[in-house]
């Protein structure tokens, strides 16, 4: 079997047809009969086809060939195959669209868990990973992936609504789970950066407000960013308006703690026909305690339940754990402030001339500072700092020690007292979250955006990429490995580009194997034998400086 060429000239014009024919005996004559007709065959494939047939008898030779075909090693592609299959699971792929745009806020959505933390980043992880092969995307800079992030924010109720359909199509959630958290910047210019409440512990730097609603298995079903200095509850009425217009959910409870869902935020779920399950303060406990709705007896229960004149049902419990760590770092603080008036004692004695009213409102600024100044006093005998403690105010004060009372209006025939501490318990799903969104696996800062909607379209990034980390985590979850480590396992697999007369063609799959097969498995996720080569440009816009080069 043989490739036959010939070209004819026809009025000055060159015809070239290939055809696939073999020999063969008949009557002791040489004979030849066409196979096929192949002239419709590119250039390469006809070299191709030449060379295999060249070295049919041995594919030894066939491999090492540089005549037609070579092998190199290709971009990574385990990770960007795994979570691309990951969220078309999870509906994410759809949700987003089969558009340019939905490409590129899905490519995002991937560079982030793989663990971008620019646009920048994301352009430079796209040429070194096979993002535009297994994306369906043609060339882009990161200029494209910062006007993605406005298209994000304004489809974003679009696609917050598909998702929730996709995860609900014939029923609604029980509960909605809803809290906060704050994300410091770097920068003065965010258009929604304000001072406020830091969660972070960073002071002198401007913030955003950020809440995440999730679903009753934990599932994250909208996002949404205010500015820095927005209070907790004034957050809590657009979370509503969710509910009942995107949504459309009927006979929702939302729960939130003790500094989401107050008497105003009460007041509007009732006006909805929703209900509630929060918490309330421990002043508002000594409230109870010394109007006698409850006793201090009841916490000694596994979980009591008392209802209020009103109507409203509270739930009692202790947390001994919780005790056990609350009388733990009251310790702390008890010590730290006997160091200090330890240091300023020992300042006084050294120094005649230093002032003690100075070091006695250091010490009393100490304990405000640490908060246990409801139990201690220093006071100054001479030049001589001493610290009391009062033991009936920390006797009071360690009487609530892992105590916590939860408030509803949920009716007991629809929900018994542990079906409702079960359901407050669950608020723990979205402070998981948000640590997940703020650690290594998923680094919502920096922000590196400072227009409002692409802050915006920033945030919805980051949860749909949590959507992704939490499925790993949960898929995961037994083998003995970090979401990021799996992660870094995948990237490290590599696809084999192939070269026909110099030119890649299509990209070889190699089969995986060891810890790669088993990430794989778990999540459900077949590698293709091959994939197309597109060949797209990805470049970026910044280039790296010489010294960074190495020049």
């Amino acid at each position: 079997m043989y490739v036959d060429s010939c070209t004819v000239t026809r009025k000055g014009k060159d015809y070239t047809r290939h055809l696939l024919r073999e020999s063969y005996r008949e009557d002791g004559k040489v004979q030849k009969r066409t196979l096929a007709n192949i002239s419709d065959c590119s250039k390469e494939d006809i070299e191709l086809i030449r060379t295999a047939l060249k070295h049919k008898d041995d594919v030894a030779a066939l491999a090492s060939s540089s005549e037609a075909v070579r092998l190199r090693k290709g971009r990574s592609i385990g990770g960007v195959w795994a979570l691309y299959r990951v969220a078309e699971k999870l509906g994410i792929k759809e949700a987003l669209g089969d558009g340019r745009q939905g490409r590129l806020a899905l490519w995002q959505v991937i560079a982030w868990t793989l663990g971008a933390t620019s646009r920048l980043e994301a352009t430079r992880f796209a040429r070194t990973h096979a993002a535009c092969d297994v994306v369906g995307l043609e060339g882009f800079r990161e200029d494209d992936l910062y006007e993605n992030l406005s298209w994000l924010a304004r489809h974003q109720e679009r696609i917050e609504k598909d998702l929730f359909e996709s995860a609900w199509p014939e029923e609604s959630p029980e509960l909605f789970l809803y809290d906060v958290t704050s994300s410091y910047l770097e920068g003065q210019c965010n258009e929604l950066g304000a001072f406020g409440y830091n969660r972070d512990g960073k002071r002198g730097k401007q913030q955003i407000v950020v809440g995440l609603l999730c679903d009753t298995r934990g599932r994250p079903v909208s996002i949404q960013v205010f500015p820095g200095n927005t209070a907790d509850p004034s957050t809590f009425g657009s979370q509503l308006q969710k509910a009942t217009g995107r949504f459309g959910c009927p006979g929702i409870t939302f729960v939130g703690d003790r500094g989401m869902i107050k008497g105003p935020q009460i007041d509007d779920l009732a006006r909805e026909g929703y209900n509630y399950i929060s918490a309330i303060s421990k002043p508002q406990i000594r409230t109870l305690l010394s109007q006698g709705t409850i006793q201090m007896g009841l916490f000694d229960r596994e979980v009591a339940e008392v209802t209020g004149e009103d109507g409203t049902r509270y739930i009692l419990r202790r947390n001994p754990v919780r005790a056990d760590q609350v009388r733990a770092t009251r310790k702390e603080k008890l010590d730290s402030l006997r160091r200090k008036v330890a240091r300023q004692n020992t300042y006084l004695s050294e120094h005649p001339g230093a002032h003690v009213d100075v070091a006695l409102r250091k010490c009393r600024e100490q304990a405000e500072k640490l908060k246990i100044s409801d139990w201690t006093e220093v006071r100054a005998d001479g030049r001589t700092l001493e610290l009391r403690i009062d033991e009936e105010a920390l006797k009071e004060e360690r009487k609530l020690d892992g105590c916590y009372v939860l408030r509803t209006d949920l009716p007991s025939e629809k929900a018994s007292k542990e079906t409702v501490h079960a359901r407050y318990k669950a608020l723990t799903l979205v402070e998981q979250a948000f640590r997940m969104l703020k650690s290594t696996d998923i680094e919502v800062r920096p922000v590196n955006v400072r227009r409002e909607d692409r802050t915006r379209g920033h945030a919805v990034v980051n949860m749909l990429s949590y959507m992704i980390v939490r499925e790993l985590a949960r898929r995961w979850k037994d083998l003995d490995i970090t979401v990021g480590q799996g992660v870094d396992e995948l990237k490290s697999f590599c696809a084999t580009e192939v070269l026909v007369a110099g030119e890649p063609k299509y990209n070889r799959i190699p089969e995986p194997a060891g810890l790669g097969r088993k990430l794989l498995g778990r999540l459900g996720v077949d590698m293709p034998a091959a994939l197309d080569y597109t060949g797209a440009d990805v470049d970026t816009r910044k280039k790296l400086t010489e010294r960074r080069k190495g020049g």
